[in-house]
């Protein structure tokens, strides 16, 4: 098993044409903006993909990168445990855009809103519905309790369950042609 290393965005900036750099968000937040010259692997399809980063991984680096380096560190230790070395932005695209390197947008592109946008939405739709139907039959005060108590683990445990089943949704799933042309991209 091998080790993963983080790079700071000022370090990554310097070296950028040295690295296969990995997106692991989902597509509407890649659409959003990313590093210039970025692929989009979202993370729940980064196993489908071990194959070509292990082959694009025997050529150079690969810099993972997501919005705060949450999920771009969860995927380097996935591609450690599959033998494929890897380092992590650290503070993700938004400490990248924060120093002031650029993201690339493309012009035809569809956004959505960030992954931690939509789970925020989530979560405060099911507290209120929690407390609103609370007011008719009082065991649905049990929803918003429920959902402040996965808030609390989640924030723990650095992991968040919402955000996992959110991301399996159509709008952030990548077509398969585009993951499809990543891949085929990744091999050569």
């Amino acid at each position: 098993m091998t080790t993963s290393t983080a790079l700071i965005p000022a370090q990554a900036a310097a070296r950028l044409d040295h690295y296969t750099v990995i997106d692991v968000r989902t597509p509407g937040e890649y659409a959003s903006g990313h590093l210039p010259g970025a692929h989009n692997i979202p993370l729940d399809h980064l196993h489908t993909a071990l194959p070509a980063l292990k082959a694009a991984a025997a050529r150079g680096t690969l810099l993972m990168v997501c919005a705060s380096g949450n999920r771009s560190t969860t995927a380097c230790t996935e591609l450690a445990a599959a033998d494929i070395p890897a380092t992590t932005l650290t503070g993700g695209t938004t400490a990248w855009a924060g120093e002031g390197h650029t993201l690339h947008r493309p012009d035809n592109a569809t956004t959505v809103w960030p992954m931690e946008r939509q789970v925020r939405l989530a979560a405060g739709s099911l507290v209120v519905l929690g407390l609103a139907a609370g007011t008719r039959w009082r065991p649905a005060r049990w929803l918003s309790a429920a959902i402040g108590t996965g808030l609390i683990f989640s924030a723990a445990t650095n992991t968040c369950g919402t955000a996992a089943a959110l991301a399996k949704l159509p709008h952030n799933q990548p077509r398969t042609t585009e993951l499809d042309a990543t891949l085929r991209a990744l091999q050569n």
